[in-house]
């Protein structure tokens, strides 16, 4: 949700629109046949109840020019399956969406390879300062190798804090699960009619792929131990989910860990040192910031004095 942003002010409105703003550059420049990738659009929130309904047209009213209308509950689409029906309306953005993370890792790394770069996968252990007099970092590897750099970025999520403690940063994060049914639906014949990219109901999002397939995923849960009532809770959309949906076969099911910075806003971009950059902590933003975040380590980059030793 780029558009779709309750704030309309401060350091994360800026990243988020900033973000929005390369995002279709981006995707023009990253698509290949290789590679595919395309920004998928619209976003539909659906209201859950009237509180919500109300923040959200009025969020709507006041950006009509971002793309954003709501559509009252007796003018939604008929679509096939059926959405849930919490019975208050929507907000639809028309250009919020999804980028699929995984053809998006793909392609930058097939450009990273145009450009030259060394793509090591190794898990660095620590970095060190390089003597007195002389500007960089080196990088001491898992592999035994000991690499000397003049810039270090670190995005390391729950892994940053580690690098960072040795050299007097504190930078806590902590753990956030989040998780990720992957289901099979009847096939129809107008399957997806009427469907946007990203629908959201009760804070979950559902996104049709692959034909018969929904993805139906959340961050729900503090800490980084699964909690079976969750997925339930979550499958059930609080209650909300029609009966082709409970119904939906099981294919897939996994979970992963954000990062969210303790007694600081998301995400962390900070010089902390000559060369030594953090961009991390991005919670749920990561795939939406990407765009933001790349531009400001360029400008870090570009404005420093550092030169090689």
């Amino acid at each position: 949700m780029g558009h779709a942003f309750r704030r309309s002010g401060g350091r994360a409105w800026r990243l988020r629109q900033r973000s929005m703003a390369l995002w279709p550059s981006w995707c023009e420049r990253l698509n290949h046949p290789e590679t595919p990738l395309e920004l998928q659009t619209p976003l539909i929130q659906l209201a859950s109840h009237a509180d919500e309904a109300a923040r959200l047209r009025q969020l709507a009213a006041s950006r009509p020019e971002s793309g954003l209308q709501f559509v009252e509950n007796d003018r939604l689409p008929q679509a096939k399956p059926d959405w849930p029906q919490p019975g208050y309306g929507a907000m639809r953005s028309e250009h919020d969406g999804r980028v699929d993370p995984l053809p998006l890792l793909k392609a930058l790394r097939r450009r990273l390879a145009i450009a030259g770069v060394d793509q090591l996968t190794t898990c660095v252990e620590s970095l060190e300062r390089l003597s007195s007099g002389r500007h960089g970092w080196q990088i001491h590897s898992q592999d035994g190798h000991s690499r000397k750099v003049d810039f270090v970025v670190i995005c390391s999520a729950l892994g940053s804090q580690g690098l960072l403690q040795p050299l007097g940063h504190d930078r806590p994060m902590d753990a956030v699960l989040g998780q990720v049914l992957d289901l099979a639906i009847d096939r129809t014949p107008n399957a997806w009619a009427s469907w946007p990219a990203v629908l959201t109901c009760a804070g979950i999002n559902l996104i049709r792929h692959s034909g018969n397939r929904l993805w139906l995923g959340a961050t729900l849960e503090p800490g980084d131990t699964l909690d079976p009532s969750a997925v339930e809770l979550m499958r059930s959309l609080e209650g909300l989910a029609p009966e082709w949906l409970q119904e939906a076969k099981l294919i897939g099911q996994w979970h992963g860990l954000r990062a969210r910075p303790r007694d600081r806003p998301a995400p962390l971009l900070e010089t902390l040192e000559p060369g030594l950059l953090l961009a991390s902590g991005h919670y749920r933003n990561g795939v939406l910031l990407t765009p933001a975040t790349a531009e400001w380590i360029e400008e870090q980059i570009d404005n420093s004095t550092i030169t090689s030793p």
